[in-house]
């Protein structure tokens, strides 16, 4: 796609919301076909269209960066960057986020204790406003608050329709190591000493249990013995505790975790070898697990289910930014208030005192944050208030000093 291409979309757009009279009409939603928001709400109306926002624009490898449609995926993206060599420096979890998304959210990966958060591999976007303008956001350009102020936004300050960000070169396979743990402190020296001194392209971590934990580190490499293949019927983090050391061809590693939503496909029983095979390849993936998901919240199946059993259930979707001092902390009230697990454990670079300020996801300069993820339903027969868990979890990120993803429940007041 050219940019010309790109911007006779952008004049369509503009004329379209012009005779639409948005945005005097009121409040306007926005129309895709994914979302990884796990918040149940009311939904905008009118809603507007921007589906067909989903292309690659160009690509530089030698420059280092790629322009792409706000609503393009990450696998497409990945894809076209990965045949030039290279991929952004931070591709998130699941081929169903966004470029837009993530950006106007919380994007993290294994590469963020080197290059830090989406956001922050970003160099400029065009936002169509909720004025319905459309302005070129860079760091000290003309629009360089809302460049800042974008990021844990979701929308709230508009939709980008194109973005820059950063790549970096690849090579064709990834070589991993796993190493267990049994303390905490052990994986967060490590992860500490890598923070300092990166030595390897990618770092994170798997706690099984409190004492149960699995910390990979992961580097690029230009040939591979037996790379393994987990788009099928082998689950990746069932091998985190099997091998010491494992290969993936590159596009492999960028999927490790989507093709079973990290671990929450067992909630669907996809972890068993024959749905697994009913589903195939092609739908074992978080698009899949998405329209379940939304199916269900629609119908409410699972909630009945756990009320006929005497249960009373509360989803606690959540991840939380902690400072890597403070973890151990945190991974306790895990053990002790929540018990769900595994939880996904991934460290982020400090933010550079010279960098741009983001003020509503504002990390303070200098300090490494090790960002929690943990996933699942807490099925009680004593009922609690509504949003119990996920108010506790709350309280204790703050009296932490962490900060918490806005794209799932939140009970702040």
């Amino acid at each position: 796609m050219t940019q010309a291409a790109h911007q006779r979309k952008v004049a369509e757009l503009a004329a379209a919301l012009a005779a639409a009279g948005a945005p005097s009409r009121g409040t306007l939603g926005l129309r895709k076909r994914t979302s990884n928001l796990f918040r149940d709400r009311r939904a905008a109306r009118p809603r507007i269209d921007l589906s067909g926002f989903d292309r690659v624009i160009a690509l530089d490898a030698a420059a280092g960066c790629v322009d792409a449609e706000g609503m393009t995926r990450y696998d497409r993206l990945a894809d076209a960057t990965l045949a030039a060599g290279c991929m952004p420096q931070v591709v998130p979890q699941l081929r169903s986020i966004t470029l837009g998304g993530a950006l106007a959210g919380v994007g993290i990966e294994a590469s963020s204790f080197r290059h830090g958060l989406v956001h922050e591999t970003v160099e400029s976007f065009e936002l169509l406003t909720g004025d319905g303008r459309i302005v070129h956001c860079a760091a000290g350009g003309e629009h360089d608050a809302l460049y800042r102020g974008f990021p844990n936004s979701y929308g709230t300050l508009g939709y980008a329709l194109a973005v820059r960000a950063r790549t970096m070169p690849v090579r064709p396979f990834v070589l991993l190591e796993h190493r267990r743990c049994d303390r905490l402190a052990a994986c967060l020296e490590a992860i500490a000493a890598e923070l300092r001194a990166p030595s390897v392209d990618f770092l994170e971590a798997v706690a099984f249990a409190p004492h149960d934990i699995v910390l990979t580190r992961a580097r690029f490499a230009d040939h591979a013995e037996a790379p393994g293949d987990y788009g099928f019927e082998q689950i990746y983090w069932h091998s985190l505790r099997a091998r010491a050391h494992d290969a993936l061809a590159v596009r492999d590693y960028l999927w490790r975790w989507d093709t079973d939503w990290f671990w929450c496909s067992r909630n669907l029983g996809a972890e068993r070898p024959w749905v697994r095979r009913l589903l195939g390849r092609e739908r074992l993936n978080s698009l899949t697990y998405q329209r379940v998901m939304r199916w269900n919240a629609r119908w409410g199946l699972t909630r009945a289910w756990q009320r006929l059993r005497g249960r009373h259930p509360e989803s606690v979707i959540q991840d939380v930014q902690i400072p890597l001092a403070r973890a151990a902390e945190f991974l306790d009230f895990l053990a002790r208030e929540i018990g769900i697990w595994p939880v996904w454990l991934c460290p982020i670079r400090p933010a550079p005192a010279a960098g741009p300020h983001w003020p509503l996801f504002a990390l303070p300069a200098g300090v490494p944050f090790l960002n929690f993820g943990f996933w699942d339903v807490i099925a009680h027969r004593v009922r609690r208030p509504p949003g119990h868990y996920n108010r506790l979890v709350e309280a204790q990120v703050a009296a932490l000093g962490g900060r918490k993803s806005l794209y799932s429940e939140c009970r702040y007041t």
